[in-house]
């Protein structure tokens, strides 16, 4: 059976490879798109989802969602990652049929829930804010969605911390006080951090081989992945890490990864704002901020060359 994906988004290099993969594995049904600011503004992670969509043959809605975190500054777009047009300045052309929902993000995202109730999982590789949102105006969804999977969060697994202070990655630190909504929230969360995504790595060669036998998405993803890399180089070679990719892999074969399970908080405040901490399974603390939260899945171990064999399939048939 095919899992049906909502992918909130914000591309992004890693995410148009990850929305490439939903788009292309069998064992997904993707069946919208939701955008925020991130990695660019949200008019250019909007306009980007709109033209892979439309390069690629994706027929699905794309709505587009927060412009600015719900209650801190935002902060400066990543352009030394991803480029100031998000996918490494590769002159991706706009979409010139495809447009934008007329719904907003959270609204899209509630629609998608009633419509596929019990079956739709929510994958969020970007800052949490639409997902906050629409948990405040729609107090019941997290009862009508199967799952939420997030990339994001750093727990000090296999030595892997922050990417963005010494405790904070970036996805949480853009939006904490969403994140730490959405992670203690009453749906089943999984957490792709840190702790596994630096752990799955694709490197030149791995890159070169999408480029040569992947077709057109397969020369896309080595064209975008370029700049990536050259970000990459002084911290792990010639390679990159694969983020979003690892998030996707998690939803479409749990099997891939190891999990432990307790409540999960996010510091919105001070120097270890962002920081994401989870309790002890099925420790209570006698304290209000953490008694009775849902004992959620934080990844703290993969099989890194099964993702990478998956994400391959993907392209080379």
């Amino acid at each position: 059976m095919r899992t049906k994906v909502l992918f909130d988004t914000d591309p992004g290099i890693d995410d148009a490879m990850a929305l490439l993969m939903l788009a292309r594995d069998p064992l997904a049904e993707l069946v919208g798109v939701t955008t925020v600011f991130g990695n660019a503004a949200v008019e250019t992670t909007s306009a980007n989802a709109l033209a892979i969509c439309e390069r690629f043959g994706i027929d699905v809605p794309v709505a587009a969602g927060a412009a600015r975190p719900l209650r801190r500054a935002p902060r400066a777009h990543p352009v030394t990652i991803h480029g100031h047009d998000g996918l490494g300045d590769v002159g991706l052309p706009p979409a010139r049929r495809r447009r934008a929902e007329t719904l907003s993000a959270p609204a899209l995202l509630s629609a998608m829930a009633r419509r596929h109730e019990g079956e739709l999982v929510l994958i969020a590789v970007g800052p949490l804010t639409n997902l906050a949102q629409a948990l405040a105006s729609d107090p019941g969804l997290p009862g009508r969605v199967r799952c939420v999977v997030v990339m994001g969060g750093a727990f000090g697994t296999h030595g892997h911390a922050g990417n963005v202070t010494p405790v904070a990655e970036a996805n949480v630190f853009c939006d904490p006080h969403a994140a730490d909504a959405v992670l203690a929230a009453p749906w089943p969360v999984e957490v792709v951090g840190l702790d596994v995504t630096h752990e799955v790595r694709m490197d030149g060669a791995y890159l070169d081989g999408l480029a040569a036998q992947g077709g057109d998405a397969g020369r896309f993803v080595r064209a975008i992945t370029r700049a990536y890399e050259d970000f990459h180089r002084p911290l792990i070679g010639s390679a990159i890490y694969a983020h979003d990719v690892s998030a996707v892999a998690c939803a479409l074969r749990p099997q891939r990864f190891r999990r432990r399970h307790g409540a999960l908080r996010v510091v919105t405040e001070g120097l270890a704002m962002g920081q994401t901490i989870q309790a002890q399974p099925g420790r209570r603390y006698g304290v209000p901020d953490w008694d009775g939260l849902p004992q959620q899945a934080v990844c703290v171990g993969v099989d890194a060359e099964g993702v990478l064999a998956d994400y391959r399939a993907c392209f080379v048939r």
